[in-house]
């Protein structure tokens, strides 16, 4: 397949591919298309680490890091790393620390003592940046931003080292704010995707960024793309290639817990909602006895980004730990329902093009070309 992204980076596939898994991310890599590391849940340190690790083992092939830099959250400005977690910790509500200890017990799920807050990761300015200058230092193809534009000066950096920008914008409007800084690629992210994401629907969003940004910008689609006719649908639309996540949760390479394996294989496209319940702005998951729970009447509410992830990021290793299946939920698309099965990396990159050129082919056939 020949489009401007295979060009741009000399890959065979324009398939990218998000995951916190660094074997996913080296296998899609290897097969053809473009790994993306997630960094959000890695400390600098341990991004090191897995980076390093990628390099040894991508066989020279491009791969990306995708970090979180939002344009708003709440305690922007109030210092350095170390001291925004302590300023942070300070605003969690103790009622909304006793409701999650309360859904916890009402699980059997044992008490940590370890308390609510302690981890921030890279939900911010401050803490994404180290995570950028860590990536960096690495022979990465493209930097993504996963929440809003990248701040000018992270583009500029990138820039510098030939690293190519990527954004991800869920309606027309964010996209321009991309291409305003900086950004080389739009990831023109529909409602069906999971993780964070807007209100508008992949098929509808597509077209409204291609137009909106021009043709000097290259747009991938995204969002519930999982099938190579859903690629071939993206590419019909304008886009230059596919940014895919979900469909990597249940490869044979990935890192997924078992349960959580389990509950994706089993769930029907109809198995997610939006909810803040995981960082405070709207996100697709597994609908659980989690998710539901915060859209109970005896919910607090959830918190603004990033004092929601801080509060139950103990609590979600807890329930991961604890057996207990009900509380367990995940980021994931709409694409769930396709995902019935485990296959090997490469099986899935070669199922989506044998797909694709089925779909063109008979398009090929209606039209008479």
């Amino acid at each position: 397949m020949r489009t401007r992204v295979t060009e741009l980076f000399g890959i065979e596939y324009p398939i990218f591919a998000f995951s916190h898994c660094r074997d996913v991310v080296a296998a899609v890599s290897r097969a053809g298309g473009m790994g993306v590391l997630g960094a959000l849940y890695f400390t600098p340190e341990e991004l090191e680490v897995e980076l390093d690790w990628i390099d040894r083992n991508v066989g020279g092939r491009p791969y990306g890091v995708d970090v979180v830099m939002p344009a708003a959250y709440e305690g922007a400005g109030l210092g350095d790393a170390g001291e925004l977690l302590d300023r942070l910790r300070g605003m969690i509500p103790d009622g909304h620390r006793a409701f999650v200890e309360d859904l916890l017990a009402e699980h059997g799920v044992e008490p940590s003592g370890e308390g609510a807050g302690k981890a921030l990761l890279g939900w911010t300015d401050a803490t994404a940046r180290p995570q950028v200058e860590v990536a960096l230092r690495h022979p990465i193809a493209l930097l993504a931003n996963a929440l809003g534009p990248p701040p000018a000066d992270v583009v500029a950096q990138a820039h510098e080292r030939g690293v190519k920008v990527a954004g991800l914008a869920s309606n027309a409007r964010h996209a321009r704010k991309q291409v305003e800084v900086g950004v080389d690629i739009i990831v023109a992210q529909g409602t069906e995707a999971g993780g964070h994401t807007g209100d508008v629907a992949t098929m509808v969003l597509i077209p409204e960024v291609v137009d909106a940004v021009g043709r000097d910008t290259l747009v991938l689609a995204a969002g519930g793309i999982g099938r190579g006719r859903q690629m071939a649908a993206g590419m019909a639309l304008g886009a230059d290639g596919v940014w895919t996540g979900s469909i990597w949760l249940t490869v044979d390479e990935a890192d997924t817990p078992e349960r959580t394996r389990a509950k994706l294989l089993a769930a029907t496209s109809r198995d997610t909602v939006r909810s803040r319940s995981w960082t405070g702005k709207p996100a697709r998951l597994l609908r659980t006895a989690w998710t539901d729970a915060w859209e109970s009447e005896n919910a607090p509410g959830t918190l603004p980004m990033p004092l929601q992830f801080m509060l139950i990021s103990d609590a979600l290793r807890r329930v991961h730990r604890s057996g207990d299946g009900e509380l367990v939920t995940f980021p994931v698309g709409q694409i769930v329902g396709s995902m019935d099965r485990t296959r090997p990396v490469a099986r899935v990159v070669y199922d989506l093009i044998e797909e694709y050129i089925e779909a063109v082919d008979r398009l090929k056939t209606i039209t008479g070309a």
